[in-house]
């Protein structure tokens, strides 16, 4: 079974950046492809950014240029700069065996719990 574990997650003001970590443990092959998504109440889950199977990586038009999705190892991380107030969301790290991007959110295999994101204007 794999567990995702993330961090990171907290209030800023408009402009500026959080760093959210999700750690991954279980069998490596299930979280090859890591990415986050994001919720906000009332609303279904979104694709943030995502990485491919061969590792490149995607991001919603909304979000590029302002976040940046790295990995090492086991953990996967996002750089968000320049945050908004619509950026506003829990933010869910995602695993799969295959890509993220594009996929409806129902499709993916493993998430982790969530983590809060609140962007003050």
């Amino acid at each position: 079974q794999v567990q995702l574990v993330e961090s990171g997650g907290g209030l800023v003001q408009a402009g500026g950046s959080l760093r959210l970590s999700c750690a991954a443990s279980g069998r490596a092959f299930d979280y090859v492809v890591m990415g986050w998504f994001r919720q906000v109440p009332g609303k279904e889950r979104n694709f943030v950014a995502g990485f491919s199977r061969r590792g490149g990586t995607y991001y919603a038009d909304s979000v590029k240029g302002r976040f940046t999705i790295s990995r090492d190892k086991n953990t996967a991380f996002l750089q968000m700069n320049s945050l908004k107030p619509e950026d506003t969301a829990v933010y869910y790290c995602a695993a799969d065996s295959e890509g993220l991007f594009g996929r409806n959110f129902k499709d993916v295999k493993h998430w982790g719990q969530g983590t809060q994101v609140t962007v003050s204007s």
